[in-house]
């Protein structure tokens, strides 16, 4: 009796698991996997504000993400090319389809090669937070 009390103790208390892809691998608690997509064509977009204060320059290398703080630099890699580009975050998106994880510059973009894709599978590794 006591061994089947320990053992429906030791089931139903678990343990956490570390979170894992689809495959089963492990995933380390700094790195997010989803879709990129681009930002800063439209009308007014260039030279305006950001969420951080700072000015949209489509030509930096920046990023809009929706819970990194401001100022977070971040690796992000195209996943069927294995492109990588370094972008600093400093806005707040993507909004509207949760599997978009992070907009990207027009130019961090460019350097990952999803321009006309526009939307491409990415892993996103964090390097630095703010102090």
């Amino acid at each position: 009796m006591r061994w089947g009390i320990l053992i429906l103790f030791v089931v139903a208390c678990g343990h956490a698991q570390p979170p894992t892809t689809k495959t089963g691998t492990h995933v380390p608690s700094n790195l997010q996997r989803g879709y990129a997509t681009w930002y800063g064509t439209s009308p007014g977009q260039e030279g305006g504000p950001t969420a951080s204060g700072e000015r949209f320059h489509r030509s930096a290398m920046t990023a809009a993400h929706r819970t990194l703080p401001m100022g977070t630099m971040v690796k992000v890699t195209e996943i069927h090319s294995g492109r990588s580009v370094v972008v600093r975050i400093n806005d707040r998106g993507p909004f509207g389809n949760k599997s978009r994880i992070i907009d990207l510059s027009e130019a961090a973009a460019r350097k990952l090669g999803i321009i006309d894709a526009g939307v491409a599978p990415v892993t996103i590794e964090v390097l630095s937070r703010p102090k």
